[in-house]
């Protein structure tokens, strides 16, 4: 049977066109599953476990319960908005060598997109509420601030940083003042079929009491379609490679599933 190269050669094209659509399709869900100013509405559970701290033996956990919603240009403001509400299920150590296990602090920020193309800028105000159902468990304070965000998606994924202020201002005078400030970088690298790698762990600063940790994450995640929906499940260990005060984590485990809805 004789056999025909071009015929071979546009089958071969074909494929290799398919492969790059394909990809290409990947590495765009997964960017608009790992991008926090993605216009899309949202919901995630993100829990961060830390089974070790530095001097000391105890363990803590924190459950966010992370809601985001879109808001369109409007005649008032003329920019796209993104709010995002944190509602934490959080375990500590109790006064009594225990540990309590409850609602912490409520966190909510408005982020509005003054740039949509090429790199991301983002900036809002924030405010934290004392909604902790023990003491332990919050701070007992009032606190507002602000959020920035920058963030570059291509192809290869994202690169980019969220930073938070804040600052208590109200709330139950027997507590201390609160002023804290984070910066949270943003790696993703996609891989092929929906996987990727992740680099996002939070740096933490007590400004008030001088102290700080910087973690490092390395872990990785799939990305998939349901319906018009996106899943995203991830798991990133992280660790801290520099800290200033006792008391700190010196290990947590990140693991969490993002769904976003109608993309």
């Amino acid at each position: 049977m004789s056999k025909n190269p071009g015929a071979s050669a546009l089958l071969l094209a074909a494929s290799i066109t398919s492969a790059v659509c394909a990809d290409a399709d990947n590495a765009d869900t997964a960017n608009k599953s790992n991008n926090p100013l993605n216009l899309a509405p949202g919901m995630n559970l993100q829990d961060y476990y830390t089974p070790k701290y530095y001097d000391s033996n105890i363990h803590t956990n924190d459950l966010l319960v992370r809601g985001t919603l879109p808001i369109a240009p409007n005649d008032f403001i003329g920019v796209p908005q993104l709010l995002r509400a944190t509602a934490p299920i959080s375990t500590r150590p109790d006064p009594h060598g225990g540990y309590s296990t409850g609602e912490g602090d409520l966190n909510l920020f408005d982020i509005f997109l003054l740039k949509t193309e090429g790199v991301q800028l983002g900036i809002g105000p924030q405010i934290t509420a004392p909604y902790a159902d023990k003491d332990e468990l919050g701070t007992g304070k009032w606190q507002a601030g602000l959020a920035a965000i920058a963030i570059d998606s291509s192809p290869r994924g994202l690169l980019g940083a969220l930073v938070q202020y804040q600052s208590s201002f109200a709330g139950d005078s027997d507590r201390p003042h609160v002023e804290s400030a984070t910066l949270q970088p943003f790696v993703i690298h996609n891989l092929e079929r929906g996987w990727y790698l992740r680099s996002t762990a939070t740096w933490t600063f007590d400004l008030k009491n001088d102290t700080h940790y910087i973690p490092l994450g390395l872990g990785g995640g799939k990305v998939w379609k349901s319906d018009s929906n996106i899943l995203n499940a991830f798991i990133e260990p992280q660790w801290t490679v520099e800290h200033k005060g006792a008391g700190l984590p010196q290990f947590t485990l990140f693991a969490g599933l993002n769904v976003t809805f109608g993309k």
